[in-house]
C-alpha cells in the first residue's frame, strides 16, 4: 500500500516469515547435501535426506527459527534420517539373505511349453485359466472379479482349454 508519503512500514512483530526460511534453505542445502553424501556414498539419496530434513523444519519453522542454530537441528534430522534409512536397508538384506534359495530348479520342459502355450491365447482366456487353474478361483469367484457372468467364464475356460490342448499338440509334434 502507498500513501502520498510513501510506502508504509510495518513492523514485523509476527513469526518468521516464508522468506527468511528460503534464504535458510538456500543457505544451507548444498552444505547439508556435501555432508550427507560423505557419509551416505549416495548423491540422490544425500539430497533426498537432506530435503526431507528441511520438508520436517519448514513445519516447524516458526520455533525453529528461533534457535541458535536452525542448520543444527535440520543437519541432526537429515543424518538421523539417514541412520534410519541404513538401518531399514540392513534389515532388509539381512531378511533376504535368509529367504535366498540356495538353487532354483530350471523350468521344465512341460512347464515351458505351457507358459508359451498361454502366451498366445487371448488375454480374457488367459486370465481365466490361470485365475481358475493356477490360482484355483472358482467360475463365480472369476465372474465377480472380472464383472461378468458366470457363463462367460465358463465359455473362455472351454475356448481356452482347447486353444491349450491344440498349442500343446502342436509342440508336441515339433519337439517329437
Amino acid at each position: 500500500m502507498h500513501s502520498e508519503t510513501g510506502p508504509r512500514v510495518v513492523a514485523d512483530t509476527g513469526p518468521p516469515r516464508h522468506v527468511e526460511f528460503e534464504e535458510f534453505y538456500a543457505t544451507c542445502f548444498q552444505p547439508l547435501t556435501v555432508q550427507l553424501f560423505a557419509y551416505t556414498g549416495d548423491l540422490g539419496a544425500a539430497q533426498d535426506l537432506v530435503q526431507e530434513a528441511f520438508v520436517r523444519a519448514l513445519a516447524r519453522w516458526t520455533t525453529i527459527a528461533h534457535y541458535d542454530d536452525p542448520a543444527a537441528w535440520v543437519r541432526r534430522v537429515a543424518w538421523n534420517l539417514a541412520t534410519s534409512r541404513w538401518r531399514r536397508a540392513r534389515t532388509a538384506a539381512r531378511f533376504l539373505q535368509r529367504q535366498r534359495a540356495e538353487h532354483a530348479a530350471a523350468p521344465s520342459p512341460d512347464r515351458v511349453a505351457l507358459a508359451a502355450a498361454l502366451r498366445v491365447l487371448p488375454g480374457q482366456q488367459r486370465r481365466a485359466v490361470i485365475l481358475h487353474y493356477l490360482a484355483d478361483l472358482p467360475v463365480g469367484e472369476i465372474a465377480r472379479q472380472d464383472g461378468v457372468a458366470e457363463a462367460t467364464v465358463r465359455s473362455w475356460l472351454h475356448r481356452g482349454r482347447k486353444a491349450l490342448a491344440a498349442q500343446l499338440s502342436e509342440q508336441g509334434k515339433r519337439d517329437g
